[in-house]
């Protein structure tokens, strides 16, 4: 249920972007400002940036099935680095635009009201951005989170180009609003190439945050005072869900019963300190020095020890 409502907040941001373009739109209709035609373009983008995010967060949300075992939440990383993109292609349309009139500046009509108009589209689309942001860090989306900072980015646009306009009103200098503009269009394509990073990463599997893994191994740390000893541990982020693997080592003369309840406590403590994680965990014998090789994250044949069962059905057949 909780994934479901992430939709709401999508659907925010596609009626915020839409009721944006249409004022930014009249603002640019009113003065001919170039700054205030690269505002525009980019609330458009936002439109279909918001509804991109409304297609994979409803992705997202579907269970775990046969052919996605591990679920659709990896769906965000598509959104945000889609949007992120997008970003990239506002702010060159913003450049291409501006270019021309940096060359050959025109007036600013109607100022004044165009001005105010923008302003208000500023506000509407700074109130939006704060909600996505804090839904995205309580739910741990990433989708959310890149919508608000796309929002934000059209904020500081928009501050950039009523800045160029009072410019040009104080001083008459016109080459200002596509200078401004300019400027404005750099700081956009750094916040995309920040959004598309992130993203990559999240399709690579990076690991948790350094906050939440040193919360994973002082849950470990504190069960080695039983007398069990732990090494492999991996995470992953995937969207709003997170991944545990870790090998816990006991001594050899537990039984079956004891190993298992040891690690439905330990799955239990990760899952309490990390809320939507899945955990795996694995049972080895301390005493067996075939349980320590596989200190490594991934061990191959070479890796094997040249006495175990694996490495000798592996192991070339002499004749």
């Amino acid at each position: 249920m909780e994934k479901i409502s992430l939709t709401h907040y999508a659907w925010l941001s596609i009626a915020a972007a839409i009721l944006t373009i249409g004022l930014k739109a009249v603002a640019y209709w009113l003065t001919g400002s170039v700054g205030l035609l690269s505002d525009a373009l980019e609330s458009l983008v936002n439109l279909v940036a918001a509804v991109m995010a409304l297609a994979m967060l409803t992705l997202a949300a579907r269970p775990p099935d046969e052919e996605h075992a591990y679920g659709h939440s990896k769906a965000e990383y598509f959104a945000s680095g889609v949007e992120g993109a997008l970003i990239c292609i506002a702010a060159l349309s913003i450049g291409w635009a501006a270019w021309p009139r940096l060359l050959h500046p025109q007036p600013i009509e109607q100022a004044g009201l165009g001005l105010a108009i923008s302003v208000v589209a500023s506000l509407i689309n700074l109130g939006v951005a704060r909600v996505l942001l804090q839904a995205g860090r309580r739910y741990h989306s990433i989708t959310l989170e890149a919508d608000a900072h796309h929002l934000m980015t059209d904020v500081w646009t928009s501050a950039g180009v009523l800045l160029g306009i009072g410019a040009v009103l104080v001083t008459g200098w016109e080459h200002l609003d596509p200078i401004i503009a300019l400027l404005v269009a750099a700081n956009i394509i750094w916040a995309g190439v920040q959004l598309v990073r992130r993203s990559a990463l999240g399709l690579l599997d990076t690991v948790l945050p350094a906050m939440e893994r040193a919360a994973v191994q002082q849950i470990l740390e504190r069960y080695e005072q039983e007398g069990v000893q732990h090494h492999a541990l991996r995470t992953r982020q995937s969207g709003t869900r997170r991944f545990v693997s870790v090998h816990i080592l006991v001594p050899g003369e537990w039984t079956v019963q004891h190993g298992h309840q040891l690690l439905e406590r330990i799955e239990g403590d990760i899952r309490q300190a990390l809320p939507n994680a899945t955990v795996f965990t694995h049972l080895e014998p301390l005493e067996d020095p075939v349980a320590w090789e596989d200190i490594q994250l991934d061990r191959d044949a070479s890796q094997a020890s040249p006495t175990s069962p694996v490495a000798e059905l592996l192991a070339p057949h002499k004749h």
